[in-house]
């Protein structure tokens, strides 16, 4: 299985809209997803299953990609590991799923399931991790694949 983890980009400040769930993408936020949704079309399989937290800057985010996504109400912002990794089924679903959500969310769950303490990766807006499971050995183990930044691209 793969799972891809998306934060969204650059939002507006919360005190400019007043409800967190309202922020949109800055212009600069607009100009990284759109980075990085050229990078992963190149890479997702069809068939990606993609989930986007309900918060307006997520939705603009994984809009970028142009692919049909469902949002879900346990990728809102202070969700937590346990609600994501339930949602995508991890490790036993198949194929790919891409998550766009939110910090300390997605920095919570790589760490899960990278070994190493909860709030130990951060990360940046609009990056993202792409990790899978394999066995080997008898043993399941997450690899990292990629990690960007739209930075970088």
């Amino acid at each position: 299985m793969d799972l891809i983890l998306w934060r969204h980009a650059e939002a507006i400040d919360v005190d400019l809209v007043g409800d967190d769930m309202l922020r949109t993408l800055t212009p600069r936020g607009e100009r990284q997803a759109a980075r990085m949704a050229d990078w992963l079309n190149r890479f997702l399989i069809d068939g990606t299953r993609i989930y986007s937290s309900p918060a307006v800057r997520t939705e603009q985010t994984v809009q970028a990609l142009q692919r049909k996504y469902k949002t879900s109400p346990l990728l809102a912002p202070l969700s937590n590991s346990d609600q994501l990794l339930e949602l995508v089924q991890w490790p036993h679903a198949k194929g790919s799923v891409l998550v766009v959500g939110h910090q300390p969310t997605m920095g919570d769950t790589i760490a899960r399931l990278l070994g190493m303490p909860g709030h130990a990766i951060s990360v940046k807006k609009g990056s993202v991790w792409w990790l899978r499971y394999r066995q080997r050995d008898d043993n399941g183990q997450t690899v990292v694949m990629s990690v960007q930044t739209p930075d970088l691209l």
